[in-house]
């Protein structure tokens, strides 16, 4: 175990045990304690990487795309010749494999982004216990789902960065989660009407035969559309980066969570603040871990003692969940 309380071979907080007190063994050698915040870093580590593959593919993509705008430049400069078609059907043909290409890059970094969100939206039901507008399955669900992908993905994680911000829940800062929200808004938005854009054209041109009375026209209306892709591309391209950020800031937020310990304004069921009436983990067949009923209770420096029975104003009643929802935290204990 480093300096810092995490485990070298998985990168989670290990279960730090108070002076004096026996360490509880794991009911599996290796896997994390029931019940803890997961802080493993193979998935953000994977998601960081393929997300900065994504710039130099956008890149790609935004240089076939403006080729081909040139193409049809010079398609109408050249007064419609048969070279400069030939020009521009092999542009059109290499922006669309680049697109493809790309396409599958992102559908490998959009699996990793919902394992990763999914991951920290349980993290924060640990940190913040019923406080959440939607269930963890929305935190996968949400992003897939028409319509409401416009804004349910960012109230989900409006109550992660809540939940997790070790400043407590009004101090949150949410610069960083809203410019990469309204880029990622922006690019949608903005990637469909080009998309709407190109293809009105498109089926215009197929509509009248190729009739070359207005062709002009067509070719104007269907740069505009692959303009509006280049900048749905470029405004992505700030976004894909700001998500690296974004990562890096959720990830560090919930890992100083993790060790800070209880906080007001959230309800904290079976946090052990003094005494050791039972395990942070209960498994079948273990003891109690504390002194006998009735002996004097050890304090933790930085703690209050503890009060007997639920604390005023919990919402699971007489011996709530004895589960620490800070995980394997050092602090947590």
């Amino acid at each position: 175990m480093g300096p810092d309380g995490r485990c070298a071979a998985c990168g989670s907080f290990q279960q730090a045990q108070p002076m004096g007190m026996p360490a509880q063994p794991y009911p599996y050698a290796g896997a994390l304690p029931v019940g803890g915040v997961d802080l493993r870093r193979g998935v953000r580590t994977a998601l960081t990487v393929l997300l900065w593959v994504n710039v130099p593919m956008l890149m790609l993509v935004i240089g076939a795309r403006g080729k081909h705008r040139a193409a049809m430049q010079d398609f109408l400069d050249s007064g419609l010749s048969m070279s400069a078609g030939r020009e521009l059907d092999d542009a059109e043909a290499f922006a669309v494999g680049m697109d493809l290409l790309y396409l599958l890059v992102f559908a490998a970094t959009a699996v990793l982004w919902v394992i990763w969100f999914r991951r920290a939206r349980l993290n924060a039901e640990y940190f913040a216990p019923g406080t959440h507008r939607f269930s963890s399955g929305w935190a996968v669900g949400a992003w897939f789902t028409p319509v409401v992908n416009l804004w349910f993905p960012k109230q989900i994680a409006n109550d992660i960065y809540r939940a997790s911000s070790p400043a407590g829940p009004q101090n949150v800062r949410k610069g960083l989660l809203n410019s990469w929200w309204t880029l990622w808004i922006a690019t949608m938005v903005i990637s469909v009407m080009g998309s709407v854009t190109y293809s009105g054209a498109e089926a215009k041109i197929r509509a009248r035969g190729y009739d070359a009375s207005d062709v002009e026209g067509d070719v104007h209306t269907l740069m505009t559309g692959v303009s509006l892709h280049v900048l749905s591309r470029l405004l992505l391209l700030v976004a894909t980066v700001l998500a690296v950020l974004l990562v890096r800031q959720l990830t560090k937020m919930q890992e100083q969570r993790a060790l800070a310990g209880p906080q007001a304004g959230f309800p904290q069921p079976g946090y052990p603040q003094a005494g050791f009436a039972q395990p942070a983990f209960p498994q079948a067949g273990f003891p109690p871990a504390g002194p006998p009923a009735g002996a004097p209770q050890p304090g933790f420096p930085g703690y209050p003692p503890a009060q007997p029975g639920p604390q005023p104003g919990s919402p699971y009643g007489p011996g709530g969940p004895a589960q620490n929802p800070f995980g394997s935290g050092p602090a947590g204990y």
